[in-house]
């Protein structure tokens, strides 16, 4: 089933098996994260009674309630008034007017040769008066009135004219708004009845000049109005149902006020708010755009992407359960349980399965959905404290964990991410002020430290999981193979020493000249030891297993060929019979390509057999990586320079370049991405290595 599986996924393109695994690991996520977002709701109705004490699951800000407050705050401010201090002098200046007119209409009467006859000098103090009587409201004068200052005299005229306009202009400095007009000019006519300078004919007449003549002087100011009842409106803090917050006690009746705040809180069946459900969506797309991103660019062979992909996906998902069931848990603590999740698991997991990328994006991924799950208290949206708990941790590994060549550094990174977890949460404690006792503060400290410590354990509690189900080649599982009490290398060496010593010193090579072109060094050295575990079958048909006669002395070199050449193929075989990665077995395989077996061919030819020169070449393939290229050529210089006599710096360097050469000449090195640069860096390393293991001695003296 797993085979059929593996096969599926292999016919299908690489964009096409992210993208499904991805929108997989999108339903998981968002399906786990709905209940966390979409919050708690009763199916209650107007009059019931409450079936239980409900409170507010989020801080929402009542904007009903608001805008009542800034309604009722708008009403209490007052219209704002502007006093014209300028008033006063004009109306005082209109009555003045008046009188003046008047006395010029006498004046021009006078001067009249034939005196007019009573109408027609009512006519002309009409026609004076009619630009002043037109521009006041209800301000009229009658004809007996008029009559009455053309017949009186100029003095009484002036008198008048003067006591009216020194009592308008008096008043007048007063405040006086619209909605006093009526009393101040009653009291105003009060006045005028009680001047004695005026005569009582024309006293009617300085009434309704008077009243007149009093007019509002405190004017309302619309743009000042509209400015002050706008800031009171500003002023007004909004409204907010905190969370935690009572709406309803137990069995108390769902009036039309806790019914609104209900529904404005999303807490009822029919009301349920699907933002926060897309607002989730959203989340989700984005942490899976990152990884796509990130997969979609990585230069890493096809099966390594695949399986660097599943295995960020899977521990991505084991991380988000881990936060849901701790989420669910924490339903019966009164304290933060976010703390006890291992903060930095995830990261650990993908930074020694896959790489520095994924760890950080799972990293920061992870945080953010933490954020979502751990939600409680006074967080609007994400429950910062819990996403930058994992964030520090995280990250505290990814930059302390550089190396992952012994278990000791996972040791080592864990010991940096639990002090770095008390930190945060003395950070924490000391930012919220709390008054947490000693009970409480031990319980947050023990929690940081849980978390270190559960972090490494899973992490190393995984990894053999993991790498067993994918084949993953981490660091420390190199190092574990590298081990000489492995099974295989305990059967080289006992069956094949002179394999073995051989292997070891072509491992010295391959690891230095690994590393000098940036290559995998480790991996370099382990494929070494195994490389020619085949030779365990036939060990005495190998010249560095034999201790005298040659079998192949008595062998056609057809035969002696086929059994050379098979060691390739029979140690593979028994490296999969083992479980070995299929790294390992790759090495094994193209060591030595689809070389020539020189010496046998001459054999043959020196006996007069013509054979096909394909009978003496190794199946290969040929060299895939760099690894297995640096490989192959430290192998054969390694061989040769053994059966060198007095090796010396000069001998080594041409030894060294004619096989290298004859490699290149051979087409050897055509499938693997290694330049003619990197060979010459190999060349060099090469030559320095084997000069100081065969350097010159002195000859002791007998």
């Amino acid at each position: 089933m797993g085979k059929q599986i593996k096969k599926i996924i292999e016919l299908i393109s690489f964009r096409t098996f992210l993208i499904i695994v991805l929108l997989l690991t999108a339903l998981l996520q968002f399906t786990l994260m709905l209940d966390n977002v979409r919050g708690i709701t009763y199916d209650i109705q107007l009059t019931e009674l409450a079936p239980e004490t409900i409170r507010s699951t989020k801080t929402v800000e009542d904007t009903a309630k608001t805008e009542l407050d800034k309604e009722t705050a708008e009403q209490l401010i007052d219209p704002v008034y502007v006093l014209n201090d300028e008033i006063a002098n004009h109306r005082s200046t209109f009555v003045t007017t008046i009188f003046d007119i008047v006395l010029e209409v006498k004046k021009e009467i006078e001067k009249e040769k034939e005196v007019p006859s009573e109408a027609e000098q009512i006519t002309l103090l009409k026609k004076s008066l009619k630009d002043i009587i037109e521009h006041q409201s209800s301000f009229s004068i009658s004809e007996a009135q008029l009559a009455n200052l053309l017949n009186a005299s100029k003095a009484n005229i002036t008198s008048t004219r003067d006591t009216l306009a020194n009592l308008v202009e008096e008043s007048l400095t007063r405040s006086i708004r619209k909605d006093q007009l009526i009393s101040f000019r009653n009291e105003f006519e009060s006045k005028i009845r009680q001047q004695y300078s005026i005569p009582e004919p024309l006293m009617s007449l300085a009434v309704i000049i008077g009243r007149a003549a009093i007019v509002e002087t405190e004017i309302l100011d619309k743009e000042k109005t509209v400015v002050a009842k706008q800031q009171a409106r500003e002023a007004v803090e909004p409204t907010r149902i905190l969370q935690g917050q009572i709406i309803v006690q137990e069995g108390e009746v769902i009036t039309r006020e806790v019914y609104r705040q209900l529904e404005l809180l999303a807490m009822l069946d029919n009301k349920t708010s699907v933002k926060p459900i897309v607002g989730l969506a959203i989340l989700i797309l984005l942490q899976m755009s990152f990884l796509y991103i990130l997969f979609e660019r990585s230069t890493q062979s096809l099966s390594k992407k695949r399986n660097a992909l599943l295995v960020t996906v899977i521990v991505y998902s084991i991380a988000i359960i881990m936060m849901k069931l701790i989420s669910l848990i924490s339903i019966n603590f009164e304290l933060v349980m976010a703390f006890v999740y291992p903060s930095a698991m995830a990261t650990m997991l993908v930074r020694v399965l896959a790489n520095d990328r994924a760890a950080s994006v799972v990293t920061i991924t992870t945080a953010a959905s933490a954020g979502i799950i751990f939600q409680e208290g006074y967080a609007a949206v994400l429950q910062m404290d819990a996403a930058l708990y994992i964030l520090f941790g995280g990250f505290a590994s990814l930059f302390f964990m550089r190396s992952v060549e012994k278990r000791s550094h996972i040791l080592q990174s864990v010991a940096v991410v639990t002090v770095m977890n008390v930190l945060f949460i003395a950070f924490y404690l000391l930012m919220a002020q709390s008054g947490y006792g000693l009970k409480e503060v031990s319980f947050y400290m023990a929690a940081g430290i849980i978390s270190g410590l559960l972090s490494g354990a899973l992490t190393m509690g995984l990894l053999p999981y993991f790498e067993s189900a994918f084949g993953f080649l981490s660091t420390m599982r190199l190092i574990e193979l590298s081990n000489p009490n492995h099974p295989l290398l305990r059967k080289v060496l006992t069956e094949t020493p002179g394999t073995y010593h051989h292997s070891v010193m072509v491992a010295n090579l391959a690891e230095a000249a690994s590393e000098a072109i940036g290559a995998d060094g480790l991996l370099a050295r382990v494929g070494c030891y195994y490389h020619d575990v085949g030779k365990t079958k036939r060990p005495l048909f190998f010249i560095e297993n034999q201790m005298g006669t040659n079998p192949h002395d008595s062998l056609p070199p057809e035969s002696s060929a086929k059994i050379i050449i098979a060691h390739t193929t029979d140690g593979a075989e028994l490296l999969r019979k083992h479980k070995m990665p299929q790294e390992i077995i790759d090495i094994c395989l193209q060591h030595h390509g689809t070389s020539l077996l020189k010496f046998f061919l001459f054999k043959a030819k020196e006996e007069g057999k013509e054979l096909d020169e394909s009978v003496f070449r190794y199946p290969g393939p040929k060299p895939q990586t760099k690894e297995a290229a640096i490989i192959s050529v430290a192998d054969s210089v390694e061989a040769a320079v053994r059966s060198m006599q007095n090796p010396n710096a000069e001998k080594i360097q041409k030894l060294v370049q004619s096989i290298i050469q004859d490699r290149v000449q051979d087409d050897q090195f055509d499938e693997c991405d290694i330049s003619l640069k990197e060979l010459k860096i190999i060349e060099d390393v090469l030559c320095e290595t084997l000069n100081g293991t065969f350097h010159s001695r002195i000859e002791y003296p007998k």
